[in-house]
């Protein structure tokens, strides 16, 4: 008969976080540090304890499908491989009554969801909650988290969660200063993964901290040394995740509202194609998004051409108005060739480009910005630049998207500065800046083509 035992030495910070009763815990740092396996060992061992027989868990994040794709491959990979194979935990896909969820043997569940389907996981009592990258939330999901805690089948109820640090505004780093929560902070030598028990580098610790190393600016400050900081210089100051990055009316972008792509072309670097739908008042919503690197064009047309049509080849959502693209005429081409329609060349002039992305993400008269990204607009994520730690959609770009400042000390540094934007990490702020600067700045034709 084998035996399957499961092995996890929490240390450091995730040790701590173990032990910590707090009603409301933060395990905050930067990325790789493991934060997310720390909280679902935590409550997989909670639900595993005879005496916390019938528990209720809840584990989700802002969306159901980001959950999925990160949180819960955790789960199954490496927090309770061997309680799946046992039989002692078992997964229930879910139905029109109740909630995806992992069921113990000894009667306790942890619940899977996210607050873009809230009606059903909302409606139920926990012991413990679970939020997966909480910087995503608002504080009103937050606050909305915590009555849900008073199932009082433990001796504690408590709101966990993880988060990459953002910046010191936050509202969460605030709640931190004002004593609400309680924060515990991890470094990359509490994962196993990277540092061995000596306090030595890995091999793949090596690989992954020179990756880290590499990075510059607000990302470097948060990502390598889990800083709570504002990027020097930053852009799009009026730029605020928590306000900006929504998921459309009703969770989908109706038929009618008229739709425009934008494309700026790469291959060492990413090729972004964006999709925009301009609703009634005018407001633009970045709905889907294709960000790749090391593809060929005639390879990026398939997988858009997939996104729009049906198997038989017939369009699933309106046709774009408009594609604009980046200037590359021999990737233009490619791509007009490949997807059967045309293209305008975009206007790049940078700084009234700039200025427009601006003006849409100010706060207009009726409370509301000009523009949204959706979350999960992402197609697929590039796990090569994941690996790397560097962003892997517009919405990551845009709060380390700064101007270009020359070190002071250099012969740059005596000239007047220019109002450039630094070339790294921004090309789906340059494809975004294209679609605003042709909405914006130009007259719009009355007809593109004849289909």
């Amino acid at each position: 008969m084998i035996t399957l035992e499961h092995r996890y030495e929490p240390r450091g910070a995730c040790r701590d976080a173990h032990y910590s009763k707090a009603r409301e815990l933060l395990l905050s740092g930067p990325a790789g540090t493991g934060k997310s396996r720390a909280l679902l060992e935590k409550i997989h061992r909670m639900c595993l304890d005879p005496r916390n027989g019938g528990m209720r868990a809840l584990a989700l994040r802002k969306t159901a499908v980001s959950f999925t794709s990160t949180g819960l491959v955790t789960y199954r990979e490496h927090v309770a491989p061997e309680a799946l194979a046992r039989r002692d935990v078992v997964y229930y896909g879910g139905s029109a009554m109740a909630p995806a969820q992992f069921r113990y043997s000894n009667g306790s569940t942890i619940t899977l969801g996210g607050l873009d389907k809230a009606t059903k996981i909302m409606s139920s009592e926990y012991d413990v909650i679970y939020v997966q990258e909480a910087i995503e939330c608002t504080e009103d999901d937050w606050e909305a988290i915590t009555t849900r805690l008073r199932n009082g089948r433990v001796s504690f109820q408590q709101l966990m969660a993880d988060t990459n640090p953002s910046t010191p505004t936050h509202w969460l780093y605030q709640r931190v200063l004002a004593g609400r929560t309680q924060m515990i902070d991890t470094r990359h030598e509490d994962n196993p993964i990277l540092f061995d028990e000596l306090g030595q580098l890995t091999e793949r610790g090596a690989a992954y901290m020179e990756a880290l190393d590499n990075l510059t600016g607000v990302r470097y400050e948060r990502l390598r040394h889990g800083r709570w900081v504002a990027a020097e210089g930053l852009i799009y100051e009026d730029f605020d995740p928590n306000t900006h990055v929504q998921a459309p009316p009703g969770g989908r972008i109706p038929d009618e509202w008229p739709r425009y792509w934008s494309i700026d072309f790469g291959y060492t670097n990413p090729f972004v194609c964006q999709w925009w739908a301009e609703d009634p008042d005018g407001r633009l919503w970045l709905y889907r998004e294709v960000y790749r690197t090391k593809t060929l064009v005639e390879d990026h047309a398939k997988v858009i051409l997939k996104q729009v049509t049906n198997r038989d080849g017939a369009w699933t959502e309106p046709k774009p108005r408009a594609i604009i693209c980046d200037h590359d005429a021999e990737d233009r081409a490619t791509l007009e060739r490949h997807i059967g329609m045309g293209t305008v060349a975009a206007q790049k002039t940078v700084s009234d480009g700039i200025q427009a992305v601006q003006a849409r993400f100010r706060i207009a008269k009726d409370g509301k910005p000009r523009i949204y990204l959706c979350p999960d607009a992402v197609v697929q994520v590039d796990r090569e630049l994941e690996s790397a730690s560097k962003p892997t959609s517009t919405i990551a770009e845009v709060p380390g998207y700064v101007w270009d400042r020359a070190k002071e000390g250099t012969a740059a540094a005596e000239k007047p500065p220019k109002e450039e934007p630094l070339k790294r990490d921004d090309h789906g702020c340059d494809a975004k800046r294209y679609a605003c600067a042709y909405l914006d700045l130009q007259p719009r034709p009355r007809m593109r083509w004849v289909r």
